[in-house]
Parts: structure tokens; sequence; C-alpha cells
């Protein structure tokens, strides 16, 4: 079967008239479009979607989310939380001995009462690592905390106000003297330090720029990865592949912690992160990668580092996919295959519905795969694709509808002025080529040239008639010189029969002396014939 048909498309793309060429313009138009970062906005929101589409994960246990909300601030009485309230909620979180604590709270600033309470619990409390930020505008970390337990809680959101990318390390300042890192890393890197097999932060082997724990790589983000164009790519960054799912950490509230009413073993060997969860202190992050959001669009800032961390461990301990894209080349061939695949679909499908059913497979086909490939940790060019594929798809047949059409024409032109010729050239220029031939032997008379001339111009009007109703009327007839007009549906030797008899009875020089042999004309299956050829055929007989 395959072996018949691939001939045929072949044979079809040999074939192909000029109407390609507008579809390699608009492969080469999204191209241009794609490197000038037009097309960044439908990558991202076909990231989002797909990443929002994945099925559920199981809760990651590892990481513990202490969330102050609106509740607790009534019950405290006052914002921001005083520090000896959070020095009380850090003591008693170390008494259930996490791998780590993370206070995703500022305290650049004494809140009192209780300052020095909590300038002791940092003192003693070995796990536990504060924020600072360090991209304008730049906040410090408490005073007098040890800065190798300090991470960054900066986040660098796109253009359009989400995030999608993690930024794990970088230098303090343009001096690059001291490079500091995330929240996320440092609370990574204790929980990994701790396992039995005290897995090290390190420098990447095939990127040696990038970081490493173990043999997981850290795929570092640069500044053309998927579909961003021209990003800064400072630091060290990566994709954050936002875990999938409603609950996808355990949450526990202040209230919880000061009255005990939770299993112990949630936190014991564990990473909790502590920060505000209430709407009405805004410290929120922009995402649409995750459903079920509430309000949508937006999850804690807290959450955001629970994310960021989970994904470092996740990817070390349980090879879950870290988010990695294709090398440049490798991304515009894809475009550049589905866009000649558009082209190819275009040709192949003439009919409009077939068209349409191709297009539609076609592009159902490219968003299940670029689903599939981001489920596996591959986030490939879509949105590019499909618009060529669309575009070119609904393109190409038009262009090409309308160059057939305007090729029908100019056939239908052609056809009209070799007729008009052999109709002539049969007719009037026998009957004047006579005539000449008469007056140059000067033996025709006045009155009979006159008569000629008459018949000429008679003939020539006829004609013009004669084809303005065949194209009026699409009659499936000849005209011949006799200005007999013959019926071109009986098989074609009956029709030779009628041209050769009407032929040799008109009055030519020379004809009343042929000795005309009986014709015998082999009938021919009419299968084999057009109309055209048949009038062609009755005009070079006659």
């Amino acid at each position: 079967m395959l072996g018949s048909i691939w001939p045929k498309i072949k044979n079809k793309i040999a074939t192909w008239p000029g109407g390609e060429l507008p579809g390699i313009a608009v492969i080469g138009l999204v191209m241009l479009a794609r490197l000038n970062g037009s097309l960044q906005f439908s990558e991202w929101i076909t990231l989002d979607t797909f990443l929002r589409l994945r099925p559920s994960e199981p809760m990651d246990e590892r990481v513990v989310i202490v969330g102050i909300d609106e509740e607790d601030i009534q019950d405290v009485g006052t914002y921001p939380i005083p520090d000896q309230d959070i020095a009380r909620l850090l003591r008693r979180l170390q008494t259930y001995k996490p791998r780590a604590i993370g206070l995703d709270i500022v305290r650049d600033l004494p809140v009192e009462p209780g300052h020095e309470q909590l300038v002791e619990a940092f003192e003693d409390i070995k796990t536990l690592i504060a924020i600072e930020k360090v991209l304008p505008t730049k906040i410090k970390p408490p005073p007098g905390f040890p800065p190798e337990r300090v991470g960054f809680s900066d986040v660098i959101p796109d253009q359009d106000s989400k995030v999608r990318r993690s930024l794990l390390g970088m230098y303090r300042d343009k001096t690059r003297k001291e490079y500091v890192f995330s929240l996320a890393l440092l609370l990574a890197k204790a929980y990994l330090g701790a396992e039995s097999n005290k897995i090290e932060l390190e420098n990447g082997i095939h990127d040696h720029l990038t970081m490493r724990f173990g043999e997981t790589e850290l795929p570092r983000f640069l500044t053309n990865s998927g579909g961003y164009v021209g990003t800064d790519h400072f630091g060290v960054q990566v994709l954050l592949n936002f875990g999938s799912g409603r609950k996808r950490f355990r949450r526990l509230s202040l209230r919880d912690i000061e009255t005990g009413q939770f299993n112990s073993s949630w936190i014991r060997d564990r990473i909790v992160i502590v920060g505000v969860t209430t709407p009405s202190i805004k410290d929120t992050v922009n995402t649409s990668a995750i459903k079920g959001l509430n309000p949508p669009g937006e999850i804690y800032g807290v959450e955001f580092h629970a994310h960021a961390t989970s994904q470092i461990l996740s990817a070390v301990l349980d090879q879950r996919s870290l988010l990695r894209t294709w090398s440049d080349l490798w991304e515009y061939l894809w475009i550049l295959g589905w866009g000649f695949l558009a082209i190819g679909l275009g040709r192949l499908t003439q009919s409009p519905f077939k068209n349409l059913f191709g297009v539609g497979v076609a592009s159902f086909g490219l968003v299940g795969v670029g689903y599939l490939f981001l489920v596996w940790g591959w986030w490939i060019p879509v949105a590019p694709a499909l618009l060529i594929l669309v575009i070119n798809s609904l393109l190409f047949p038009a262009f090409y509808h309308y160059d057939q059409a305007l090729r029908s024409q100019i056939n239908v032109r052609q056809r009209t002025i070799d007729e008009t010729f052999n109709i002539i050239h049969n007719g009037p220029m026998q009957t004047l080529a006579y005539t000449i031939t008469r007056i140059q032997n000067q033996d025709l008379p006045q009155d009979e040239l006159l008569l000629k001339l008459k018949t000429i111009k008679d003939d020539i009007w006829d004609i013009s008639e004669y084809l303005k109703q065949e194209t009026l009327t699409q009659e499936e007839t000849i005209r011949l010189g006799s200005n007999l007009k013959l019926s071109l549906k009986p098989p074609i030797h009956k029709l030779f029969y009628e041209v050769c008899r009407d032929t040799l009875e008109r009055h030519l020089p020379h004809f009343n002396t042929l000795k005309v042999k009986a014709l015998k004309f082999e009938p021919i299956p009419e299968q084999y014939l057009t109309i055209e050829q048949k009038r062609e055929l009755c005009q070079f007989l006659e």
C-alpha cells in the first residue's frame, strides 16, 4: 500500500506550482517574529497551559508550609508579627527536629516586643535560614545573622508579570566578590546534605557554570531558552517545573504550631518554610501554571519557595523531570518541518473539507506531542509551529485554487484562440486563398469577386456568433469551414466520416478532380477521448 502511495506523493511534489512560495514566506515571517520576541507571550501561555493540564502529583511530604493567615494575625492583634511571637514559633518548630527551617519573613529591623528573644533564637537554631533581597529594592538580612545561613527570596517575573524561572544563585554586585544563594537552594542543600549518602552541592559537569547535586545537574536557563528571546540570564536560573495538584504541600497555621494539634512526624526530618498566607498582606507571586488557585493566578511567596525547593529535591531523590529545552537549531528545524507539512497538506488535500480535516488532525497531533514532551520534561516550540501549520494549511489551498483558476482561464483563452484560428483557416481563409488565386489568374469576374468577399465577411460574422454562443452555452459542437455545425457526442469514427464528406463537397480548387477511395475509420473507445480532443482531431482532419 505504502509503495503505491509514495510515488503519487512524489509526483504531486514534483509538479507543485509556484504556490508553495507564499507558504515558505509564511514560515520565514513566523520565524522572524519568533526571533524578535513577538511570539514569547503565546509560547509562555502554551507552557503554562500544559503545566496546568498535567495530572495531579502526590503531596511532597518533605516540604511543609507554616502559613501565618488572617486569623493568626487577628489572634496576635498586630502586624508585622512581633519578634517575640516569631521567636516562640521558631523554638517550637525546632523541638520537632526538622532538617531545615526557612523564615520567609523580613526581619531587617526590630519589631518589638521580643527582639532580644528573636536574636537568641537566631543564634541557637543552627538549621534556620533567613532571607534578604539582593535585587532592587534591596532588603538586608537580620542584623548579625550568619551570612552562610542567609538566602535571597527574590523572584524574576517575565514581561507578563508571571514567574516561570527560579533564580538559584548570583553575585551580590558588579564587583563579583561575593556569591549568594537563594532560600530554596540553601534549604535543598541542607536537606540533601543530611541524607545518608550526604549529597553535596557542586559545579556542573556538562555545563560547569551550573549547579548539581550528585548526578543531577540543574539545566541552566539561557538567554534564548525555549520561547524566551534575549532574556537576561544572570546568575544561575532554571525553568520552574511547578508541582501539579491542589495539595502539593502540607500546610499548617501558627495556631496549629502553638496548640500542637498536628502529627509531629509531619515536621520531623522535613523542611519547614514559614511565611505569610493572607490576602491582606501582599506577598504573592503570579503564575498560571497551577490549576485550582484561589485567588486565580496567584500563589503566596512562601508557596513559591516551596515549589522551588521541592523541584530540586524531587529531581535529585525521585528523578522527577526538570524542564529542558532544545538548542535553537533543533527548534527551528522543528518549526520548519511543520511548515512544510502544512504546505504538503494544502497541496495533497485540495478539497477545503479534506484540508480542514487534515489541519485539525495535524494540529491535535502537534499539541499532543508538545504536551507529552512537556510531561517528559522538554519544552518544545508548539505555538509557532501551530501558527505556521494553520496559516499555511489555509493559505496554500486558497492560493493553489486561485493559481489553478488563473491557469484554467489562460488555457480556455488559448483553446479559444486555437479554435478560432482553425475555424478561420478551414473556412474563410480557404475561400480567400481561392479568390486570390483566381484574381492572380485574371479569371474572376467582378460580380463573383464581390460575392466571394461577401461570403468571407458572412463566414467571419458567423464564426464570431458561433464562438459567442459556444462560450455562453458550453455546447459540445464543432463548426466546419462549410458552416456546418456538428455535435461532438457521436463516436469519433462517425465524426470523421462527416468531416470528410462535408470537406470533400466544398468548392475548392482541384477538389473536383480528386478521386477518393472509400475511407474506413476504426472505432476508438470513448473513455480515452475528451470533447476537446475530439474537436482538435476533427479540425486537424478537416
